[in-house]
């Protein structure tokens, strides 16, 4: 017998336009994970382009409701490529980055991309699994891409999924 008032509280998510506003807390969230991390002056130049464009995952019910994720992605002659993309530790493993590549995936599509193209640590087990899942498919490599201030740089998988 499951007793209601007993039962966790299931988690409520938005995911919205990313905006000016968000660009601090996305910073602090890129901090989490980049040992490059960009400063919210570097997302501001990347969100004004015309070409750019992101989404901000939000808990509902939570005050201010600060991101607690974001993707930023831009497209350009016809095929689209995720920039960044991250969520807050406090935040990960309940599906926020796949609504986040969804957005951006059903973005592209209404605008007609034909293709979506990423680079991802290839030591980012986890990533590169919610990759596949969305039907992303390596189409390359790039040697010691990501710097790294604790050892040697890591190699990035260059992965693309077809939209058409």
């Amino acid at each position: 017998m499951r007793i209601p008032f007993l039962a966790p509280r299931q988690r409520e998510f938005s995911i919205a336009p990313l905006s000016s506003d968000d660009l601090a807390a996305v910073a602090a969230i890129h901090r989490e994970d980049f040992s490059r991390p960009w400063g919210d002056g570097e997302f501001a130049g990347l969100l004004a382009q015309d070409t750019v464009f992101g989404f901000a995952a939000r808990e509902v019910g939570h005050g201010a409701e600060a991101p607690v994720g974001f993707v930023l992605a831009r497209l350009a002659a016809g095929e689209g490529e995720i920039l960044t993309v991250a969520v807050a530790r406090s935040h990960r493993r309940l599906g926020l980055g796949w609504q986040l590549m969804d957005a951006v995936l059903r973005e592209l599509h209404a605008r007609r991309a034909e293709a979506l193209f990423l680079e991802v640590d290839e030591s980012n087990a986890a990533a590169i699994a919610l990759y596949r899942r969305l039907g992303f498919l390596k189409v390359g490599r790039r040697p010691n891409y990501y710097a790294n201030d604790k050892g040697p740089a890591a190699g990035a998988l260059v992965m693309r999924r077809d939209l058409r």
